[in-house]
């Protein structure tokens, strides 16, 4: 990956939208190598897929729950069933399984508290769970769906 990848990557990060004369401006490219170069990066898989971020406080989901979770069952069946009913949720934006004291951490996004409960009780309906623990933001300090590219190989 060179300096010019790096460059057609941070702009597709900022607006996937663009069209591809005018990145192909930015970077010093012609637009058919530039747009050659971008279908590479679908083809490989370094682009997954362009979407359209929302504004969530204007839709009423403003409200940021992290979730953590410990379990005592650390079995493949368990896992399977667990992740099968946390996916089907679609107020879970994020759920990682993790290292340390935390077994698995989501990031849950709901209009309020009362929403909150309510994904609360159906996720407990659908598996058992040792002992979660929700915290909710009250703040975003920082959010960005912009991956770091100096470290991109």
């Amino acid at each position: 990956m060179d300096r010019i990848d790096k460059k057609i990557l941070a702009l597709l990060q900022t607006d996937a939208s663009m069209p591809v004369s005018v990145i192909a401006s930015k970077v010093g490219l012609s637009t058919t190598p530039c747009w050659r170069r971008i279908q590479n990066f679908e083809k490989s898989g370094v682009i997954n897929k362009r979407v359209t971020l929302l504004n969530r406080d204007e839709l009423n989901i403003g409200i940021d729950v992290f979730v953590a979770i410990k379990t005592s069952q650390h079995n493949a069946k368990w896992l399977e069933k667990f992740a099968k009913a946390v996916t089907s949720f679609s107020e879970v934006v994020e759920f990682y399984r993790m290292s340390g004291e935390i077994d698995y951490l989501m990031r849950v996004v709901v209009p309020d508290i009362h929403s909150f409960d309510n994904f609360y009780k159906r996720l407990i309906q659908k598996v058992d769970i040792d002992d979660v623990s929700s915290s909710f933001a009250m703040e975003r300090l920082k959010y960005t769906t912009e991956l770091p590219l100096d470290y991109a190989t």
